[in-house]
């Protein structure tokens, strides 16, 4: 019997619903369990895809059953308990991590992955919309719902794959990329790794396997232990002339849109303007142009894709940015969850609007990261006039004793700090003065709070209470 059929544990994920998308899409039958609806979960149901939400042997549909045509793939997220996934196990099911299909559906492929603690999803997603535009070409797997395209996978002609390299779990271990972009290093996931220095073997491993006569584009600084003599290595950089892949000529407008001369080994691409602002998104640009060097680009249309890229959900995005309301409040609402992520995100707001008073409302994510990371996260969010903190997202996680928000606030030294909870987050929001910069940002369940925020800024807004 041909294998048609395939169950996914944890089809909600930003990665795995992608790959239930593609599947769909290529006729084979589809459902799986999560554990809560989301916005991705439904579109997945609006889709054809059966999902549910409780762990329940019973709830798998009778169709998904038979190991002889029933694939399954899970999330390393999924705790070993689960009782749909151990079902499988001990029924002879073949069972693979996503990380396992993604790297069996790049084989034959031209696999461009993105690598980093962060700034991936946006330079991954870059990457895909300038393959698009600027070449004609190209699939991709994104960690992130692209506003070009209106989802986290992409369908297209040629051979190149753009694929988000996560280090979670070290599911990047099951790529061999043709190029690759490392964007960042940095400690995280330490729960897993344990020390930074396992982390950094881990990304040199990732380095190693790219495969031969292949290309390796390091963010400038970035400081690998890795012996390949078989492969081309570059470096990219938002401004230093000293990289091979930069850009110079660097001016921001008011909105903080950047205009900027591109360059690259062998050309320059004079007049670029981004279509997202921040600095941050230029140096993203500069490594997804790199990236998309190495297999061809017109440079016409790939000064077009710059121009038309519109980012990506969730990444350095602005809700309220009225420029017909210079005076009032601008709203946006970023993923940082690690603290150079949110130094990277804060030091660009910073830049574009450098006289107004920065809000930052942040939800930690995990008990391990919090417990690692306090002391960074409260000198990264001191950068702000005002911080409020919620209570800690868990995750995968069960509570750690004496792990709290209330680590970081009480390190915090900006003017004004507070816990806050999500019950009082629109109150609090409402009783802001209009004009200031108001950021939310975290990995948990703070996006929920987006749209709610976003009308009483806007309102706030027309109405120019102060």
């Amino acid at each position: 019997m041909i294998k048609n059929k395939i169950y996914f544990v944890g089809i909600g994920g930003i990665g795995m619903s992608a790959l239930a998308r593609y599947f769909k899409h290529e006729g084979w039958k589809v459902a799986g369990y999560d554990r809560t609806p989301s916005p991705l979960t439904a579109a997945l149901e609006r889709e054809g895809i059966a999902v549910h939400y409780e762990d329940s042997v019973e709830a798998i549909p009778q169709s998904f059953r038979d190991p002889a045509a029933t694939r399954v793939i899970y999330t390393p997220a999924i705790p070993h308990d689960h009782s749909e996934l151990n079902w499988f196990l001990d029924h002879g099911f073949e069972v693979l991590k996503r990380s396992r299909m993604l790297g069996l559906l790049g084989e034959g492929k031209r696999v461009m992955a993105v690598a980093g603690t962060h700034g991936k999803t946006t330079t991954t997603t870059m990457t895909a919309h300038f393959n698009a535009v600027g070449a004609g070409e190209g699939s991709a797997f994104l960690g992130g719902i692209s506003k070009n395209f209106d989802s986290n996978l992409v369908l297209g002609p040629g051979a190149r794959m753009a694929v988000e390299a996560d280090e979670f779990d070290r599911s990047f271990l099951q790529l061999h990329p043709q190029e690759a972009v490392i964007t960042s290093v940095d400690p995280d996931h330490l729960d897993i790794y344990g020390t930074y220095e396992a982390v950094r073997e881990a990304f040199a491993q990732f380095a190693s396997q790219i495969v031969p006569g292949g290309t390796l584009i390091l963010k400038a600084g970035v400081d690998l232990p890795l012996e390949r003599s078989d492969i081309r290595r570059y470096t990219y950089h938002v401004s230093d002339p000293a990289a091979d892949f930069h850009a110079e000529k660097l001016t921001v407008d008011a909105g903080g849109y950047y205009t900027f001369d591109l360059v690259f080994p062998d050309r320059r691409l004079e007049g670029c303007r981004l279509g997202i602002p921040g600095l941050v998104n230029v140096e993203n640009c500069v490594a997804a142009a790199a990236l998309v060097w190495c297999e061809g680009f017109d440079d016409t249309r790939l000064r077009e894709a710059i121009a038309t890229f519109r980012g990506v959900q969730r990444r350095f995005d602005f809700w309220v940015n009225d420029p017909e309301q210079p005076e009032g409040t601008i709203y946006m609402d970023d993923y940082a969850h690690h603290p150079a992520e949110l130094r990277a995100m804060l030091t660009s707001v910073r830049k574009m609007f450098p006289h107004r008073e920065l809000t930052v409302i942040f939800q930690p994510h995990l008990y391990t990261r919090t417990r690692d990371f306090a002391p960074e996260f409260a000198e990264v969010l001191s950068l702000a006039d005002r911080v409020w903190l919620l209570p800690i997202y868990p995750a995968r996680e069960l509570p750690i004793p004496g792990v709290a928000s209330e680590m970081i606030l009480e390190q915090v030294t900006a003017p004004q700090k507070r816990m806050i909870s999500k019950e009082e987050l629109l109150s609090e929001v409402e009783a802001l003065p209009v004009g200031g910069i108001l950021v939310t940002a975290g990995a948990g369940d703070i996006d929920r709070f987006c749209a709610p925020v976003a009308e009483v800024v806007k309102r706030k807004n027309r109405n120019g209470s102060h």
